[in-house]
């Protein structure tokens, strides 16, 4: 879900724009769990030579062998391991698939439209009124209100219709011995085993998306273990085909795990003045700079309909998806939880829109006139010239992440732009201008 971001499969697809769900998804409260998949189902591949580096030269077999140790020490049964041990075989195809990831930029107001469709935010609401025992108990115990729960439901898997169809412990285990993330997904291995353990699931149960995340709202393994918790009373933690315990797991996650401020908002839309008044920088819009919400009021942000923000101390900060022309958002502490969730900030944004959707707010206004968006392979550029000014963006992938946003705001404001950290095609040609002009090697920044 969340720094590196463990949301790894079903919310990057979605971010990519690869989760086809242009149609509602079943309108059955309580989707019926995916068939096992057998062991055997599709056969092991041979690893990949550059997979056992990392591993001192181990084959597989051996580092099999030296992980079912690991968990062993942490308290895992032998009985255990040997139910896993058919499904935990090698799967190069899941590494590849891993390698292969490519994210494609999608603009906010067309990614929160099909994500935060109506139809999502009835069934939200739908969901609230079957369960509302157990949204009720959630909210009562961990603060979390049922609209919260709710959205991410809906967005990581359409409330359990789109789960995914693959072996996890296979998953885990392959991502566990190739080198890209090894320690992690070793972890996750030892913490699925873990849940095998506890008997809230069997290794052919252990059905999921391609990186591991299990369950209606795609826990990877050692959130599961960590933050599962038994609603429906049966003595088993069951998030795949168990919506009580989706709820309060999910409840208890963002509570304990995330840090969710009881009785406080998380985002609200807002609107922000074009002329506007003295004292108003478009570069204080931006998720590390929090006003009082009076401060904000008194700069001219008021609500869409253009009633007043309340004239209180309640910290917030100005999100502005895509830039100054685009929808205007205030964040609260309380979105800090979004972004851990998934640190994509279309993601977070939209799922934080959603839950306002299914409380009962209005649909969002959509800009008046469109809303330029450099294509990637600009942004990308853009991003290398961000490097060789001397800021750090992470990669150079096309993709405006937070490290990019905050290089463009600050190349906004040595340029005399409106510092909205949205890259423009009048920054990029100001940036292309700035590498041709022939200056002192002395007077040229260091590359990072």
């Amino acid at each position: 879900m969340r720094k590196i971001s463990t949301r790894l499969s079903v919310a990057t697809s979605a971010i990519a724009g690869c989760l086809a769900l242009s149609s509602p998804a079943s309108a059955q409260f309580t989707p019926a769990p995916a068939k096992p998949v057998a062991a055997s189902s599709k056969p092991a591949t041979v690893p990949s030579p550059r997979a056992a580096s990392c591993h001192n030269g181990a084959s597989f077999d051996r580092f099999l062998a030296d992980l079912k140790q690991q968990a062993a020490a942490t308290g895992v049964s032998q009985g255990a391991l040997s139910e896993a041990s058919p499904y935990l075989v090698y799967d190069q195809g899941i590494v590849n698939r891993d390698r292969g990831q490519r994210v494609f930029g999608q603009i906010f107001t067309e990614f929160a439209g099909r994500m935060a469709a109506t139809y999502r935010m009835q069934q939200g609401q739908a969901r609230i009124k079957a369960y509302s025992a157990a949204f009720a108990r959630a909210e009562k115990e961990y603060g979390v209100p049922p609209a919260v729960i709710a959205a991410f439901w809906g967005l990581e898997s359409d409330f359990g219709a789109n789960m995914g169809k693959l072996p996890t412990l296979r998953s885990l285990v392959s991502l566990a011995y190739d080198c890209r993330r090894s320690e992690m997904f070793a972890n996750e291995t030892i913490a699925a085993l873990k849940i095998i353990d506890r008997g809230d699931l069997a290794p052919d149960e252990m059905i999921g998306s391609w990186a591991g995340e299990l369950g209606q709202t795609q826990f990877l393994p050692t959130h599961y273990f960590n933050y599962a918790v038994d609603y429906d009373g049966d003595g088993r933690r069951n998030l795949l085909s168990s919506p009580p315990d989706v709820i309060g797991s999910t409840a208890n996650y963002i509570a304990t795990g995330l840090k969710w401020r009881r009785g406080e908002p998380w985002l609200e839309e807002v609107r922000v003045p074009q002329n506007l008044p003295s004292g108003f920088a478009w570069d204080q819009a931006d998720l590390t700079i929090q006003l009082p919400r009076s401060k904000w009021a008194q700069l001219g942000v008021t609500y869409p309909d253009g009633k007043a923000l309340a004239n209180d101390n309640l910290p917030a900060s100005l999100l502005l998806p895509m830039g100054r022309m685009g929808p205007a958002f205030l964040a609260y502490a309380n979105f800090a939880a979004y972004t851990e969730w998934n640190n994509s900030l279309i993601y977070s944004t939209t799922a934080g829109y959603l839950a306002s959707r299914i409380a009962g707010a209005a649909p969002m206004h959509r800009p008046a006139a469109p809303v330029a968006q450099l294509p990637f392979t600009e942004i990308r550029e853009l991003q290398q010239l961000l490097v060789r000014a001397g800021f750090n963006v992470g990669k150079v992938d096309g993709v405006l992440g937070q490290q990019s946003r905050t290089a463009v705001k600050a190349m906004q404001i040595k340029f005399g732009l409106p510092a909205d950290s949205w890259p423009t095609a009048e920054l990029l040609a100001r940036m292309r201008g700035a590498r041709a002009q022939p200056r002192p090697e002395a007077a040229l920044p260091a590359a990072r």
